[in-house]
């Protein structure tokens, strides 16, 4: 009995953390280029060219993880990037997870200078934006700062999309940006409601 119970034991780590999602390529490593898409992500709309950084259009921040990070903007012509890739496990409906991720803001990216949010949607399909699964304040700080997030998907979804969008306070569009690094595993977490969660930060 106590030599069963001691295997039990010793395989639970395993099942918990075979529930547990990990996005590929989380900190966005690839080699420092502009208008390049960072291994394992893809364009999800006409005219995403994210930027690998530091390095390029004045942004010289140290990436929090790794040597490399993302940049995103929006456009005052109204387009915006927006980038994903498909999970190597679906995203379970009806479940709760929680992970986190380091946001920053840039005031020298060229003329990309304003702060803006960073939503984040489940998909069925291939860049299908199906629910928006949380969303960040308008990101101001200069440095990195961790953004933790609780979200609860409606049912199974095998994509993950990330979108650069204006603020909420603003209502014409603007050119902005967001730099994104070093995406926490997704944790299996209990259910609490099923609302649309904000990042657990201050203002926006």
């Amino acid at each position: 009995m106590k030599a069963t119970t001691l295997f039990l034991l010793l395989l639970l780590p395993i099942f918990i953390n075979a529930q547990d999602l990990r996005l590929e390529n989380a900190s966005f490593e690839d080699e420092p280029q502009d208008a390049t898409m960072p291994q394992r992500w893809h364009s999800c709309k006409k005219g995403s060219t994210p930027d690998i950084l530091p390095g390029f259009w004045g942004v010289y921040l140290e990436p929090y993880d790794g040597e490399t990070y993302v940049g995103l903007i929006t456009r005052p012509d109204g387009s915006y990037e927006v980038i994903g890739q498909k999970l190597v496990a679906p995203m379970k409906g009806k479940e709760c997870y929680s992970f986190s991720v380091q946001l920053a803001h840039s005031n020298s990216y060229v003329n990309y200078n304003i702060p803006i949010r960073l939503r984040i949607y489940g998909g069925k399909s291939f860049c299908e934006k199906s629910q928006l699964l949380c969303e960040s304040e308008s990101i101001k700080n200069r440095d990195w700062k961790k953004y933790d997030f609780t979200v609860f998907p409606k049912v199974d979804y095998d994509y993950i999309i990330l979108e650069a969008y204006y603020a909420k306070s603003i209502f014409v569009p603007y050119p902005g940006n967001i730099l994104i690094d070093d995406f926490s595993v997704f944790k299996k977490c209990p259910r609490a409601d099923l609302g649309i969660p904000i990042a657990n930060s201050s203002t926006f």
